[in-house]
């Protein structure tokens, strides 16, 4: 029988695992510059590789760690990604090259995917449908929080510490994440429940998600997502240092943006259950649609440079609508998976992870000191993803049973 409440404590300890990715994203964007003045950074790598290159190391821990949470348990698995992510963490910390640093942050990426998956897994035993879709809303409340402060905080500790602390910072988190964790979570998968990590009962349970249109429909519509919002992280600091001269108030306009993905997710709590989680996602792909057509317009009149007030209000109202999709659409794919919970959760993530990666390199390419190519890539993202999830709406929702379990 699933849960209908849950204590504030267990929300913001799901929050704050969740937003271990959001932090270790957006604290260092303040730094890439100084980064990249210390380590003389040459191509074929530049800092925007420190972002996105997070990512692709996420990818594959995705793959793992999902499959691992659902045979060894989600705490155990969230155990072991904090262990990674640590290690990855002291190989950046310790960097004499942005090339081990790039490890470093991989490495980072493989283990935060074990608080990204397992959480998502986590909830899912407990929870289904519009009632998972508001306690992930209601993380988002908190999580929010991450990407609004985030830069603030690191440009404080870069201005005091340099930006190796930055690193000490995020090791002293996943530490105190990992004793509150083994102190307060009981586990939530029991040992009937489990699947057998095993190669060929993977693939098999692979092919029966993958094989689920619906799933892999909304699996690349959020990718789309993703990659918008990754776009934008991997060129913020160039956009605003660059394009509109701003360097000690980028953390205050990078709040902002955060700020309205935070009030969607307030509202996506109050009114899911009126509207559904369908109507939600098509609502906020046509207002990326509206949003990012009339910012590639005003980019194109204006130069590159829209009016920076023009700029900061539609910026906060396309990250309104990325902050309707983003709980909706995983809470919808999650919802056909049943005990697979933490595969399916792994193959959502890290594909969305991968689309996310090759749209934010692709779109990223083409930054020219304008906002022209960041409009592109929220118009491409509102119109692929609206058919995507129109598409996705006809398609079956039968419960996915996986092939084998152990007993």
């Amino acid at each position: 029988m699933k849960k209908r409440s849950i204590s504030f404590e267990r929300i913001a300890l799901y929050a704050f695992l969740t937003s271990l990715t959001a932090l270790s994203i957006d604290a260092v964007l303040p730094a890439l510059r100084v980064i990249e003045a210390d380590l003389h950074v040459e191509p074929p790598l530049s800092t925007q590789h420190i972002v996105s290159l997070f990512i692709f190391g996420m990818v594959f821990g995705e793959l793992f760690l999902g499959p691992v949470s659902d045979a060894i348990g989600r705490k155990r698995a969230l155990v072991l990604g904090l262990g990674l992510y640590m290690a990855g963490t002291l190989v950046a910390m310790f960097s004499t090259s942005v090339g081990m640093i790039v490890v470093g942050r991989i490495l980072q990426g493989i283990g935060v995917a074990g608080p990204k998956i397992a959480t998502r897994a986590l909830i899912r035993d407990q929870f289904e449908g519009e009632a998972m879709a508001r306690i992930m809303s209601f993380m988002f409340v908190l999580f929010i929080l991450v990407p609004m402060l985030a830069p603030a905080m690191g440009q404080l500790v870069l201005a005091f510490a340099g930006w190796r602390a930055i690193f000490v910072v995020y090791l002293i988190l996943s530490m105190l994440l990992c004793v509150w964790l083994l102190a307060r979570q009981p586990e939530t998968l029991p040992p009937q429940s489990r699947i057998r990590f095993h190669p060929a009962t993977l693939l098999q349970n692979t092919a029966r998600i993958l094989g689920n249109r619906r799933v892999t429909l909304l699996i690349v519509a959020t990718g789309f997502v993703f990659g918008a919002h990754l776009q934008y992280l991997s060129t913020a600091a160039d956009i605003f240092f660059d394009v509109y001269g701003v360097s000690t108030m980028f953390p205050v306009y990078f709040a902002a943006f955060a700020a309205g993905i935070g009030l969607a997710s307030i509202v996506n709590a109050q009114v899911v259950r009126r509207f559904g989680m369908q109507a939600m996602c098509e609502g906020a792909f046509l207002g990326l649609v509206t949003l990012g057509l009339g910012l590639l317009l005003l980019s194109l009149f204006h130069a590159g440079r829209p009016p920076f007030a023009v700029f900061m209000a539609m910026g906060f109202a396309i990250f309104f609508c990325i902050g309707i999709l983003f709980g909706n659409l995983n809470a919808m794919a999650m919802h056909s998976l049943g005990q697979l919970a933490g595969l399916g959760a792994s193959l959502i993530a890290s594909g969305s992870s991968l689309v996310a990666v090759v749209f934010a390199v692709g779109f990223g390419a083409f930054y020219n000191l304008t906002t022209v190519p960041l409009a592109a890539g929220f118009l491409a993202t509102g119109i692929v993803g609206f058919v995507l999830v129109r598409l996705a709406a006809g398609a079956s929702r039968e419960p996915v049973l996986p092939v084998k379990r152990t007993m």
